[in-house]
């Protein structure tokens, strides 16, 4: 007889709620917004600073993945405050931009520019152990 567990349940649930708000996914080993356009860190934004330095023209070529009102932060995921006043979705404490020069779903044309810019790689998981069998 099999029987539901209320707490497994509940973290199913919590984890499914963790996952619906988050937003952007890993799409063939890189982090995309949900219409699969690339994401990319800058490198001279600090991790954790809690701001952006890519402001005003840089904001023009490289749009910030914006965090509505209503957005709330969670897991890897946190949200600042941009010089403009919107607020700016990071992912483990650094701003995240899409490129305006990524015309369509999986463009990548963006990493490496000025040697500053990279897009967010998925690290694979560890190989698998050869149990012997």
């Amino acid at each position: 007889m099999s029987y539901f567990k209320p707490t497994a349940g509940i973290a199913l649930v919590l984890l499914l709620a963790a996952c619906a708000s988050a937003p952007a996914t890993f799409t063939n080993g890189v982090l995309t917004n949900k219409a699969g356009m690339t994401l990319y860190t800058f490198d001279k934004d600090t991790a954790n600073s809690g701001k952006s330095v890519c402001n005003g023209p840089c904001a023009k070529n490289w749009p910030p993945l914006m965090a509505g009102a209503d957005d709330k932060a969670g897991g890897y995921w946190s949200i600042i405050a941009r010089d403009d006043g919107p607020r700016q979705w990071a992912y483990k404490g650094k701003p995240v931009y899409l490129w305006i020069k990524d015309q369509k779903p999986g463009d990548r044309t963006g990493d490496g520019f000025a040697n500053a810019w990279r897009i967010i790689a998925e690290e694979p998981p560890a190989p698998a152990v050869d149990g012997g069998y």
